[in-house]
Order: C-alpha cells, then structure tokens, then sequence
C-alpha cells in the first residue's frame, strides 16, 4: 500500500504542495446559464473525461446513494455604522438563540463591548463582546428576530472572489434548489448544479436520496497561514446527520450501492459522523460540531464516490479531495481542467471522483 500521507518526494505534505497556478480569467464570476449545462470532469479515470452535468445519471448505478447538504443560505452580509459614524461591515457566522449572532467585523475601529451599530439604517444590535474558538469574532445581540431581519436587510455573501455586488440573480442561484435549513453563509456549491429535472432522472435510475445539514461557515475562505499542516487549526461548524439518512446508508451498503457525497461539506458531515461512531457502526445520527481536517492519509469511512467543484490553490478542500482521490491524480485533473479552460470556484464546473 502506497503510503499517502507523504508526497512523491518522501516528506510530510506541506501547504506549498498544494498550490497551482490558476488563470483569473478562469475564475467563474456567474453561474452556467442553466444549472446543469456547468461542465463535469469524469475524473474516475485518467485521462478524464470532459462530460455535462446533465450526464451525472448515466454515471452512477441504480443502487447507489446521493448524499446532499440541504443548508440554506442566509442573506449573512449587513453593512452599517456605528453611533460615532464609522462604518460597519458584518458578516453573520452562526446566528444563536435569543437574538444572539457570532459575527465577523470589518471597522476602522474594534467596537468594543457595549457599543450599538446600526445595520442597514434600519435596526440596531449590541456589541457583547469578543467569541469564537480564537477570539477573532464578535457576539451581537440584534434588536429582533436575525434570520427575519437579514432577509429584509442582509446581501447575498458572495465569496470574496466573486468581485461584483449582489444581485437579485445570486440570490437565486447561489442556493440550491432543495435549500431548507437557514444558516449558511456560503453555498454548497457541488449541489449548485442539480435542479428539479435532473433530481428526477436519477430518481427514475433507481439513485435513492438522503440529506445532511452542515452549515458552512466563512471560515472555508480563511488560508492556510502555515506550511506546517500539522499546526493548522480549522473552523468550526454545525452539522446534522439525520437517523433517517443513517437508515439509508445502512440499505445501500447492504444491496452494494455506492455512498455519493455531493460536495466536500456533506462528506466533512458524514466523515465526521463516522469519527464519533460506536464500535461495530459505521457512523452515527445527531447533531454536533466538527473542526475535522482532512489531509492525505486520512481514512475514509462512509463516502466512496464524491462530486466537488474546483477549488482554490492551498486551500484546506485541495489537501480534502488530494487525500480522497489520490495526491497526483489530482494535480493530473487540474491541470487538464486549466489546460481545457474548466470555471473555478462556486459558480464554477464540477468534477466526479472516486475513492
């Protein structure tokens, strides 16, 4: 067995093994024009494949599982200022119980605990002070119901590389078309490009469905500040694995069927799962935090097959699907997806891997 936790050259992976140099032209500023009309690299073989979205039925087996991430996103960006007239940006994180929301601030000055901002000239929320695993947030209070008021006054979070403002278009297109759980502040992208249609063809194709909730955080933008990966710390998010989706997987096991993740946050769901399963259990239902970060090396206990947009240079979801696919299969498939002028990133085309 290869050893994949070292690369080619017979040293630990390090950040720099995971950066490729990336045309700006190819990142995707806005969506294919219909969801499944995005483009999606076979990559289950090498030389790949290139292939449509609208392809992915004939590409899976009656008997296999799709696994989709049903977290909605909320509309997470507030801009604002605060009583002494400097500007606010806030960008929600996890909204709380109570009125209560952890939030990113951008402001020429930390406003410190007590200070009131107001959002959108339009309601006030109170500074409580400094949260979040280091201290880099800010716990708010808002002056009414936040999932309420963001949807009357937030702007769609669109990933800092996506360089134009929200529109009326994103909020559409950057959620998914079976979104039911607000909390979110970045779509699960790979699930971009499925609609109604094509969620019938593999019905038809005898491809069962279930769904997980992970609601993805901003910090699936931060960089990785060290090339010890070993001293990287990642975010934290929420996540939920129902016992009806543990029911399914369990009979898609037992018939042979495949566990196919659609996108890098459902598989961190279910990987995660399976790290707190008993002995005996391949994972187990509820709901809890994870901070799992996944590297060449790790073992993969549920997902066998994983659908996942391209992703950007060293970041912690390149080291994510190298460990899933193989470290030089990858640098392989992106370098064709440059080569043949693949759309990077969330609004970006998809890929199809095999573990």
């Amino acid at each position: 067995m290869v050893d994949t936790t070292t690369a080619p050259l017979g040293r630990p992976f390090t950040l720099s093994d995971f950066d490729f140099d990336l045309p700006e032209a190819l990142i995707a500023q806005s969506p294919a024009s219909e969801r499944t009309a995005s483009r999606l690299l076979d990559g289950r073989t090498l030389p790949p494949v290139d292939r449509i979205f609208r392809d992915l039925p004939q590409l899976l087996r009656s008997g296999d599982l799709l696994v989709f991430n049903n977290t909605k996103v909320i509309k997470a960006r507030l801009y604002g200022a605060k009583a002494t007239g400097g500007a606010v940006e806030a960008l929600i994180e996890r909204v709380l119980p109570g009125q209560e929301v952890w939030a990113h601030l951008r402001a020429s000055k930390s406003p410190r605990p007590g200070t009131q901002v107001r959002f959108a000239d339009a309601f006030d929320a109170d500074v409580l002070g400094r949260c979040g695993p280091d201290g880099g947030l800010f716990h708010l209070r808002f002056h009414g119901d936040p999932l309420t008021l963001l949807q009357a006054h937030g702007h769609v979070p669109l990933p800092p590389y996506i360089t134009h403002a929200d529109t009326a278009d994103d909020e559409r297109r950057y959620q998914t078309v079976f979104a039911q759980r607000p909390g979110a502040v970045a779509a699960p992208t790979a699930a971009l490009h499925f609609d109604q249609a094509l969620l019938d063809q593999l019905a038809e194709r005898g491809i069962e469905r279930a769904e997980v909730t992970l609601h993805v955080g901003a910090g699936t933008f931060q960089p990785v500040r060290t090339d010890d990966l070993s001293e990287h710390k990642m975010h934290s998010e929420w996540f939920e694995v129902p016992t009806s989706t543990l029911e399914a997987i369990e009979r898609t096991r037992a018939r042979g069927g495949r566990v196919v993740s659609v996108g890098t946050t459902t598989l961190r769901a279910l990987e995660s799962a399976a790290l707190h399963a008993p002995p005996g259990q391949t994972l187990v239902a509820g709901s809890r935090d994870t901070d799992i970060f996944i590297t060449p090396g790790f073992d993969f206990k549920v997902v066998d097959v994983l659908i996942t947009n391209f992703h950007l240079p060293k970041s912690t979801l390149m080291m994510l699907v190298s460990a899933f696919a193989g470290y030089e299969p990858i640098r392989a498939l992106y370098q064709h997806a440059i080569a043949h002028q693949y759309r990077f990133f969330s609004y970006g085309d998809a890929m199809l891997l095999e573990r």
